[in-house]
């Protein structure tokens, strides 16, 4: 197909029973729409049938691809092979849950660049749009931290709803290196290291059963941040 406008990346692991809602909400909203679009589900050794779903869905949802990986690497990892694989002038990426509707994708449009081949009329330009669920949901220590030290600017660093120019993805995916927990955090702090301006937008976030946050996950998030200081720090995002 002709480059598109969009490059949609989904995550996706064990989501047999979400990803086809999913999937019909994304085509129901991107085909009526006037500009050119793809997307990509990524399976990340899902041991259900995943996978399959998305082969099937092949038939009924217009312009959709599946990246199929036998073996599970992390959420960070996939996200980072789909904006690498992708080709679209902007690529959004967002969960298999669909916890924030891809029409938040319009809300995007106004503030994109003109490096990123939009179409729209523009309010600022900015390479990077991230959808924000409000400071009340996510202004606790573990984020001041956060902004403190590596990350000035963007209050939620870890919604899973996230727009890159080319240029952006390009750039920014090709040195992240986390593959599990912070690997949101990582995406920003590169975002802001490599001079690019980053936009948050207000999103409606509607809540999942399966959404947990253990005292593992929370060490180990704790734990890459500081690998993502030092990093900066000592000058390890190189080209």
């Amino acid at each position: 197909m002709p480059k598109p406008f969009l490059s949609v990346i989904i995550p996706a692991y064990n989501e047999e029973k979400r990803l086809p809602l999913t999937l019909i909400d994304i085509d129901k909203h991107l085909s009526r729409a006037e500009y050119s679009y793809e997307i990509i589900v990524l399976n990340d050794g899902s041991v259900d049938s995943t996978a399959e779903i998305v082969k099937r869905f092949g038939n009924i949802v217009k312009n959709l691809r599946l990246i199929d990986n036998q073996e599970n690497r992390g959420e960070g990892a996939v996200v980072r092979q789909g904006m690498l694989s992708a080709k679209g002038n902007w690529r959004l990426f967002l969960g298999a849950h669909n916890s924030v509707s891809i029409d938040h994708f319009n809300k995007m449009t106004p503030y994109f660049s003109a490096g990123g081949g939009s179409a729209f009329g523009r309010k600022e330009s900015y390479d990077v749009v991230i959808g924000s669920r409000g400071k009340r949901i996510i202004g606790g220590p573990g984020n001041l931290i956060i902004r403190k030290f590596i990350l000035k600017g963007p209050w939620d660093t870890r919604c899973g709803f996230q727009c890159f120019s080319e240029e952006a993805a390009n750039r920014i995916f090709r040195l992240t290196r986390i593959n599990r927990s912070a690997f949101n955090i990582e995406i920003l702090a590169l975002a802001n290291f490599l001079g690019f301006r980053i936009k948050e937008i207000p999103v409606k976030w509607a809540k999942h059963k399966r959404f947990r946050t253990s005292f593992k996950n929370l060490f180990s998030t704790f734990f890459d941040v500081i690998k993502i200081w030092w990093r900066l720090k000592k000058g390890k995002y190189q080209n």
